[in-house]
């Protein structure tokens, strides 16, 4: 399963037994969506009467995935006084874990595409035995050629003996809003299941990943879609079905898929035995919010602030700040459609691409050599490490006291004691929040007691006093909101957080 702070987004484990249909050849080397082969069963423009032809003609390609795999669990009794006396104690264990999923095939010749999760059901190794089972009901072994974990995508591979029925993938860069598509896979174990749907959203940004831009659709998917295909009227595969959005563990008409777009040129990679090497600056980013726009006077909808740079990695080689706001990488706009990191993701390692940054005001363009970007658990260990230091404790706000007044922050002017505290070097400038307001919007917006605010509006914090002055300047341009810079110890990188002002 895959969780989303605030509400259950599931994973489509599951699979499909299908039945073969009469009118197509069982050995036919010609895709089941081939143009010729679409052209009279296509329903009309508009509302379609039936979907029956169109699913007739799709669904042999369409395969159940069976997996069985050794994963690490917590063994419950290992927390109890003498547990490790009891039958099972001692901490984890090994599980035999079983699940089923979707896929379809893509090549005459047995190639299959499914998502990773299906075949890896710890996010970290992959299954031990892989059972593919076809629409006639015929099963195989299957090999696992390669797979994506980042993408959540996989490749297998079987050994029929004739030429399997298959699809190919369409253009998901062609679809909108509002147009039609059904979905085939096996929800809750219920074999050859057809839904269908509209697209409800093209682009989508859900804040998961590099990846992060799926097809949503209100087509109903459930536990047990996961891998399978996403079909236009025109039956190409536009996309392949991920994950749902599911507070109570069923649809609810949020589901998303992955663009053949984005799963095409990775497909043909894997199923090359080619690695998947993506493009990585070494830096941490963050939105550019409606608030914190606001508050710099700066355009919505475009642009991602930098919260962190990693030395002696190309954005800290070209020359990219704290601070800095990327408006352009490699000629094209950053925008929440369009992330930072999905352009450079796709950017191959070794090329010199321009970027530019909006740095005080001014427009800024450096360059960067891309390169190669790190496995996740890399990532996870340079840009998150371990919290460190005692809990602050601190007397009242000094300065002005507007802090208080007009942000609800009780702050003090960092120092060397207070750094020891903190876990921070002695170095360290601005100001630490001693206590929050709960009524106020500051408790709303994630701040914490121990953050230090370091800039407001990008303009350096070194005292109470200057965040005073940040506040007065602020409340006379008339802006409605302030943008701080914060730093949390024991955590890597900055984060800007809006903040109206009272």
């Amino acid at each position: 399963m895959k969780y989303v702070y605030s509400v259950t987004s599931a994973l489509l484990l599951g699979g499909a037994a299908l039945s073969l249909v009469g009118g197509i050849p069982a050995g036919a080397q010609v895709a089941q969506n081939d143009a010729e082969q679409m052209r009279t069963i296509v329903p009309r423009a508009g509302a379609p009467a039936s979907f029956a032809d169109l699913t007739q003609q799709l669904q042999p390609a369409v395969v159940n995935i069976a997996v069985r795999q050794k994963v690490e669990v917590k063994n419950p009794l290992a927390a109890l006084p003498f547990g490790n006396l009891l039958p099972g104690g001692g901490g984890s264990q090994a599980k035999v874990a079983e699940a089923v999923g979707s896929g379809f095939v893509v090549s005459h010749d047995g190639y299959i595409v499914t998502n990773n999760h299906v075949i890896s059901l710890d996010r970290e190794g992959q299954a031990d035995e892989v059972t593919v089972k076809l629409a006639d009901g015929r099963q195989y072994k299957a090999r696992i050629v390669g797979r994506d974990p980042e993408s959540d995508i996989a490749v297998l591979k079987i050994d029929a003996g004739k030429a399997l029925p298959f699809v190919k993938f369409g253009d998901s860069a062609k679809a909108r809003a509002g147009d039609w598509i059904i979905a085939i896979g096996n929800p809750f174990g219920l074999g050859g299941t057809v839904t269908s749907g509209i697209i409800s959203s093209v682009n989508r940004n859900t804040g998961t990943g590099a990846y992060d831009h799926y097809i949503q659709t209100d087509a109903s998917i459930n536990s047990g879609n996961s891998g399978g295909p996403m079909f236009d009227m025109a039956g190409n595969v536009i996309g392949i079905n991920n994950w749902i959005v599911a507070p109570s563990g069923g649809n609810i008409g949020i589901g998303f898929a992955i663009p053949s777009a984005t799963a095409r040129p990775i497909v043909e990679r894997l199923m090359k035995g080619q690695a998947i090497e993506r493009g990585y600056l070494g830096i941490s980013i963050q939105p550019l919010s409606d608030e914190i726009a606001d508050s710099l006077g700066l355009p919505h909808d475009r642009g991602e602030l930098v919260r962190a740079v990693i030395p002696d990695l190309p954005a800290a080689a070209a020359g990219i700040k704290v601070g800095d706001i990327v408006t352009k990488v490699n000629n094209q706009e950053v925008t929440p459609d369009r992330t930072l990191s999905g352009i450079v993701s796709e950017t191959a390692p070794g090329t010199r691409i321009p970027i530019e940054v909006l740095r005080n005001g001014k427009t800024v363009t450096v360059y960067a050599v891309v390169a190669k970007r790190p496995n996740q658990q890399e990532l996870a260990k340079s840009l998150d490490p371990q919290p460190q230091g005692n809990p602050f404790e601190g007397p009242q706000s000094q300065g002005e006291g507007l802090a208080e007044s007009a942000l609800g922050l009780r702050v003090l002017t960092m120092n060397p004691d207070y750094a020891a505290q903190l876990g921070v070097p002695a170095a360290t400038k601005g100001v630490v929040i001693a206590g929050i307001d709960p009524a106020s919007d500051a408790a709303n917006r994630s701040l914490q007691r121990r953050d230090i605010i370091v800039s407001a509006n990008m303009v350096p914090v070194a005292s109470v006093q200057d965040l005073d002055r940040a506040v007065r300047e602020a409340k006379s341009a008339g802006r409605p909101t302030i943008t701080l810079q914060i730093q949390r110890p024991g955590t890597a990188g900055l984060v800007y957080i809006a903040l109206r002002i009272g």
